[in-house]
């Protein structure tokens, strides 16, 4: 199945990565798996509960954090109780010119696992990355939906399926219902 919410950012998102040479880089995952379809040099997934981003960034074999490429968070930073502090961890742990990618809702129901906390649009999650240290030059941040996709997330069962036939893909900026970016560290 794929999600109507997804397949617009998917897309954005994949190019992005790509462009980067992903069997280049040394990556980690925060609680998820999107990064799994990537040729990644190396690849680690750190999930919560037993990594929480927000308590800091994660332990390395020697008493200092590791070093990383590239980290994505694909739909997990509104579950975070503390998501600019996430991102100054996040931020810690990329090394020199590393890219930090994250995508995120913005209009869909409530979703706790275990909680469900915020919800940012492109301008927001530019402010959140340029907060927690990021240089506003270097971020790239994307919204997309439309006021279609925002009633199919009003549906009974969640989340909606992409109906190629049916769904318009055409972007609406003023009804979003994703949001992503990707910020280096400079």
């Amino acid at each position: 199945m794929v999600s109507l919410n997804r397949v617009v950012m998917q897309k954005s998102s994949r190019e992005i990565i790509r462009a980067l040479e992903p069997e280049k880089l040394d990556v980690a995952e925060i609680s998820g798996k999107w990064g799994r379809q990537f040729p990644f040099k190396s690849y680690r997934q750190y999930r919560y509960p037993q990594y929480d981003i927000c308590a800091g960034p994660f332990p390395a074999e020697a008493d200092t954090a590791p070093e990383f490429d590239l980290i994505l968070a694909n739909q997990v930073w509104e579950h975070l109780d503390r998501p600019y502090a996430a991102t100054q961890n996040v931020r810690t742990m990329l090394r020199d010119g590393g890219y930090f990618w994250l995508a995120v809702p913005f209009f869909i129901p409530y979703h706790g696992a275990p909680t469900d906390n915020s919800r940012w649009s492109a301008r927001g999650l530019t402010n959140l990355l340029i907060e927690a240290g990021f240089e506003e030059t270097a971020i790239h941040a994307e919204q997309w939906g439309n006021r279609n996709a925002a009633l199919r997330n009003l549906e009974q069962k969640w989340p909606p399926r992409y109906e190629k036939g049916s769904d318009s893909l055409a972007n609406d900026p003023h009804m979003p219902v994703c949001a992503w970016a990707i910020a280096q560290k400079t």
